[in-house]
């Protein structure tokens, strides 16, 4: 594979989506369109007001319901363009999705195995690369409303350590490093 694209250094919040049932219960979601929960709609509006009055200009979601839905209830209070960018979906996990991880996940990861029908953890990382390059170069601040998984990519990119998740609903603010900020990567409002 070619090597990495590079991650533009410019401004942007992140968000993964609120829960469905199928994270209540431990499932690989991947590509499988699985909507929120109640629980996962109240994160959203949990959300929506902690980033109330932040200057986001667009919305760049990925397709899944569960994202786009969590988008929408944030825009109630954002008031901006949301865009769908189909690369923004998850990791697809083949034949595991809709299964709990019995531990292939990690050899996923480490690039050691790809489950029939799955995307490969690099082709994983250029796309989500891609596709929030895609997405930072709308109008922002843009807010990235997407998954887990995706948010592990740009950990990867970062080199940073990737063994939390990302929790559901929780929002991050990502800027430029500079001498008030040397950190990359900050957490904005993390949602437990």
């Amino acid at each position: 594979m070619s090597e990495l694209t590079m991650l533009h250094h410019k401004e942007f919040y992140y968000i993964r989506h609120g829960q469905t049932d199928w994270n209540a219960k431990g499932l690989m979601q991947g590509f499988t369109d699985i909507p929120l929960n109640e629980t996962g709609r109240k994160q959203a509006y949990e959300a929506a007001e902690a980033i109330k009055g932040t200057e986001i200009r667009t919305i760049c979601a990925s397709p899944l319901g569960r994202a786009l839905e969590t988008a929408e209830i944030l825009n109630r209070v954002l008031n901006c363009e949301i865009v769908i960018l189909d690369d923004l979906k998850e990791a697809g996990f083949g034949v595991q999705e809709g299964l709990v991880d019995d531990g292939w996940f990690t050899a996923w990861k480490d690039g050691e195995f790809t489950p029939e029908g799955a995307e490969t953890r690099q082709e994983f990382i250029q796309r989500a690369t891609n596709a929030v390059n895609t997405a930072i170069d709308y109008p922002g601040p843009v807010l990235i409303a997407a998954h887990g998984g995706l948010y592990g990519a740009i950990k990867h990119y970062f080199d940073l350590p990737d063994y939390e998740p990302l929790p559901n609903c929780a929002l991050c603010h990502h800027a430029p490093p500079n001498a008030k900020n040397p950190l990359w990567l900050r957490r904005f409002v993390n949602k437990d």
